[in-house]
């Protein structure tokens, strides 16, 4: 399995999909770039999440927050206060680490890790630097990266970076809900950047400091708020299935009553069968209950209540929120995709050829047009092609080397099409469609290539 994800970040860095941030100053730790083709993967993730959450929905609509918010906000959400983790340092080497991922601790930790955790260092933690087993007591270690608004550098100009987007939907779900004019059951929907200042980020993309979340707040009838979590725990199961990943690398995991975060009635999370972990956590579904609200309402003094017109009265609504890691969603897409296989070459023998066998709607590029040759009669036509087709989908031209290796390329980032245009075409008028899973094969006529790619993408 360490195999695999070596392949996958290889792979990430080779290809342009993800790799270190500020690499040429040596990085820095647990921040990663996304190239070219990550960028485009990325955003199809997103894209997928948004379209499902929202755009096919009449009942969720869409917010984008701010960043940086009144200190006031996280004063009420409980995360001045409760969002640690807790700090051991070795005796020994003086690394610090986060206690309960130290081997030899078992702990229990909150899906969102948004709750104090108690350590029993007396299991004989071993130092994953240095091997010896003497640490300092456990300091509980606000995760919250803090900064500071405006000229002077002090405390009452202190100002955090966000640790969640869902603080946003809740301190703006009045504003939301009267310009939107939707009646509860609703939900608020916002894809952003969370940031973190994690003790132990790692696996590559796993766990970051900087990251991006998609999460979506249902306002619920107190009373209903059991049926809503249940279903909203099947929706988002199904739509990683549907996009691909194989159900034998997926599971829910409840949480046990001493994980579950303050705010929480019950947790669900979705995992995934990642290789470094065994089980990680993609996604958790929480009932939020009404806390958020009437802790805003508590710290504000503004009315946080909504008014329910069928029943005449006013109530604090409960909250279901699913809430995903885009990071940690695009990371078991590649790892669920990738396929090894030994594949027949132009000379009759065998190669090894590794594909991405990525869903048509997260594939970073859907077609890539490749003349035969560079060749001063095919280009013109190979361009005239691509032009064809770039409209419609993100594409890639590609006429550098030979053609089956330009397919083992398209095919190691999942690119579903390849379009050739060899000379039989100045005559014809015809191209060929390789499938990138069977790689078959298909001639057809150029005027008949976008309604061909549309019927399959």
């Amino acid at each position: 399995m360490a195999g695999l994800m070596e392949a996958i970040t290889s792979l990430a860095k080779r290809r342009g999909i993800a790799f270190q941030s500020s690499e040429i100053y040596g990085g820095l730790r647990s921040s990663w770039d996304y190239g070219p083709l990550g960028v485009e993967l990325k955003r199809n993730v997103k894209d997928a999440w948004w379209r499902s959450m929202v755009q096919l929905r009449d009942d969720v609509v869409g917010l984008d927050a701010a960043i940086i918010m009144s200190p006031r906000v996280w004063e009420a959400s409980g995360h001045l206060e409760v969002f640690t983790d807790p700090l051991v340092e070795c005796l020994n080497c003086h690394q610090r680490f986060r206690a309960d991922h130290l081997p030899g601790v078992h702990a229990p930790q909150s899906g969102h890790e948004e709750d104090e955790t108690t350590v029993d260092m007396h299991e004989r933690p071993t130092c994953p630097n240095c091997g010896h087993h003497d640490f300092t007591d456990p300091r509980n270690f606000n995760l919250m990266f803090k900064t500071h608004m405006g000229p002077v550098v002090d405390e009452a100009n202190a100002v955090y970076l966000r640790p969640e987007t869902a603080q946003g939907m809740f301190v703006d779900f009045v504003t939301i809900q009267s310009v939107s004019r939707k009646k509860v059951p609703f939900g608020i929907a916002q894809i952003g950047k969370s940031f973190r200042n994690e003790i132990t980020p790692g696996n590559f993309i796993f766990r970051m400091r900087e990251f991006e979340q998609m999460e979506m707040e249902f306002f619920v009838e107190p009373g209903t708020d059991e049926q809503w979590h249940d279903y909203w725990i099947e929706q988002r199961r199904r739509w990683y299935l549907d996009l691909g990943l194989r159900e034998e690398n997926v599971r829910l995991r409840e949480h046990d009553a001493d994980e579950l975060s303050h705010y929480s009635k019950r947790t669900v999370d979705i995992e995934y069968r990642f290789p470094f972990t065994d089980w990680g956590e993609l996604e958790g579904i929480a009932n939020r209950t009404d806390f958020d609200l009437k802790q805003h309402e508590k710290f504000s003094g503004q009315d946080m209540t909504y008014f329910d017109q069928d029943r005449d009265e006013r109530y604090h609504p409960y909250v279901i929120e699913p809430a995903a890691g885009v990071d940690r969603a695009l990371l078991a897409f590649l790892i669920d995709a990738y396929r090894e296989e030994e594949a027949p070459t132009a000379k009759g023998g065998t190669e090894k050829r590794a594909y991405l066998a990525l869903s048509r709607e997260l594939a970073p590029v859907k077609v890539a047009v490749l003349p035969l040759s560079r060749n001063e009669r095919l280009t013109p036509e190979a361009r005239a092609v691509f032009d064809l087709v770039k409209a419609e989908w993100m594409c890639d031209y590609d006429d550098a080397g030979s053609i089956g290796r330009r397919y083992r390329r398209q095919d190691e980032v999942g690119t579903p099409y390849c379009v050739t245009v060899d000379f039989d075409t100045l005559e014809d008028r015809a191209v060929t469609v390789r499938e990138r899973d069977s790689m078959a094969q298909e001639r057809l006529p150029v005027a008949n290539l976008v309604t061909y790619l549309a019927e399959r993408l």
